[in-house]
């Protein structure tokens, strides 16, 4: 029973009555595993073009930005750097004074290969009064690591991943922030020389972000020669979901306020909705290289975006061939063969469909947002791949789905699961306007049945937390969807400190 305070939190947060219940409701129900086709692989659903097919993708996105088009990269960037400090902070509040474990000891003995070296020494300095070397051979250690996680050095520990430094240069290290400022001078600049870029940050960074793009901005804008408009916004309340008691009743904290938690990445798609543009590219704040390994990056990034460019434009070709009414069998037979062969997209039930019918099915699958996915070869990384799965209208289509979302005790999607030839690195470029030019309403396209629930606590109480469908999951069900094998050197996330000591962020 809502009381007239729950009633007013829920206006607040802009969250409905009928909403609260139909996401209590999730929690009674659970989610629906897929019903899967079969793992996509480059003998089903993962195009790997031709040497030629490449070299007129490419030109298609070169053609495309001498256009009027609006051009804009779209950067998830609101997630704390806490857990890839893990390793750190266990270590600081551990018992052992001096690295005992391979993680540790590769840390401190490569320390001056960060590009946070620097400041962070210089800190130690002012704090400590001895720098990072002298505290090592003191036995020190943790005094070095509080002055990189803590309020009273760097503060890393609470900072998001896209203000750290990661990369060293000599004119001076950047920040994954300004990486994706780069990388959007190189492959997203339009004709008239502007870079727009969006971050998604958390309410308390975002003034920490502004100040950077502020700093930082002119310098790259007089380097590659572009204007840079730099956009933010954060995950909104209204997406936030309701966390449940283990009886599925509303979790309340200590002064009896429902307990509301941000219901993951996919809650941006409402982020995404907003933005006015024709193209956007989604890529993660942490998987970006230094500019010696850009070249492979801007490659693949203009290659997939000339891939849908050019079958975005061949789609907007069928639909104004149907809304004239002047088309013949052959080309309905076309039709379908497109949908089938290059958008992935089949109806086992297309052969009893009337031919009225069939138009409108056509022009209805034809006409939805579009997004080419860059696939990498499943090296095994945790996450999601890529898969052929039934959609709640019967058809099949590329989807890209995590574990969760498999059932596990199907031996059959297991070994699906396991056997998978890609992995799914988020590396996406999105259609996201019709062929008049009008915005798609992003929202519509989410298949609410694939959110998930988790096992959470707080102040030691057992929770149940609601995920809302993830960005590139189900959030984006209903677009027509294209999965493209890219090289693995595209794919350098930093999910621990210790990644920024790999060769590719040396």
């Amino acid at each position: 029973m809502l009381t007239q305070q729950d009633k007013e939190f829920l206006a607040q947060k802009g969250i409905t009555e009928d909403k609260l219940n139909t996401q209590l409701n999730c929690f009674k129900t659970g989610f629906p595993f897929l019903k899967l086709a079969g793992a996509a692989s480059p003998a089903k659903g993962i195009t790997v073009p031709t040497e030629e097919e490449r070299t007129n993708y490419l030109k298609a996105w070169d053609n495309y930005l001498n256009g009027s088009r609006k051009v804009l990269k779209f950067v998830p960037a609101s997630g704390a750097a806490s857990r890839m400090f893990k390793n750190l902070f266990e270590f600081l509040d551990g018992a052992n004074n001096t690295p005992n474990d391979d993680f540790m000891k590769k840390f401190f003995n490569d320390i001056e290969k960060f590009a946070f070296y620097d400041e962070l020494n210089e800190t130690c300095k002012d704090n400590e009064g001895k720098t990072i070397n002298e505290l090592i051979k003191d036995g020190n250690y943790k005094a070095v690591i509080d002055n990189l996680l803590n309020e009273k050095g760097l503060n890393y520990g609470k900072l998001p991943k896209g203000l750290i430094k990661f990369h060293s240069y000599a004119e001076g290290n950047r920040t994954p922030l300004e990486e994706h400022l780069v990388e959007g001078a190189l492959y997203a600049k339009g004709n008239d020389g502007k870079v727009n870029v969006h971050f998604t940050v958390s309410p308390e960074h975002r003034v920490l972000f502004e100040s950077l793009v502020a700093d930082k901005s002119f310098e790259y804008s007089k380097k590659f020669g572009v204007t840079y408009s730099v956009s933010f916004s954060e995950q909104k309340s209204s997406t936030d979901t309701v966390a449940a008691t283990p009886d599925n009743e509303p979790f309340r904290t200590e002064d009896g306020k429902i307990l509301f938690r941000p219901g993951g990445h996919g809650a941006l798609i409402e982020n995404l909705n907003d933005l006015d543009a024709d193209v956007i590219f989604i890529k993660n704040i942490d998987n970006v290289v230094p500019d010696r390994l850009k070249d492979e990056t801007v490659t693949y990034k203009k290659l997939i975006a000339g891939v849908l460019v050019s079958k975005q434009q061949k789609a907007f070709d069928y639909i104004k061939l149907l809304d004239t009414g002047k088309y013949n069998h052959d080309q309905l037979e076309e039709i379908i063969r497109f949908l089938r062969d290059e958008l992935s997209c089949r109806n086992p039930e297309l052969k009893n469909l009337e031919d009225s019918e069939l138009v409108v099915y056509l022009r209805g699958k034809l006409n939805r947002p579009m997004r080419v996915c860059g696939m990498v070869k499943n090296v095994g990384e945790p996450g999601g791949g890529p898969f052929l799965a039934y959609n709640p209208d019967g058809t099949i289509s590329l989807q890209i789905l995590e574990s969760s979302q498999i059932d596990k005790n199907n031996a059959e999607y297991l070994d699906m699961f396991n056997g998978g030839t890609h992995f799914n690195p988020v590396d996406l470029v999105c259609a996201v306007k019709d062929y008049n030019g009008n915005k798609f309403d992003l929202t519509k396209y989410v298949d609410h049945n694939t959110g998930f629930i988790s096992s959470k606590s707080k102040n030691g109480k057992e929770l149940k937390a609601l995920e809302l469908p993830g960005l590139w999951n189900g959030a984006m069900s209903d677009w027509n969807t294209i999965f493209v094998d890219v090289s693995l050197g595209t794919f350098n996330p930093v999910k621990t400190v210790n990644d920024l000591l790999r060769e590719q962020h040396q």
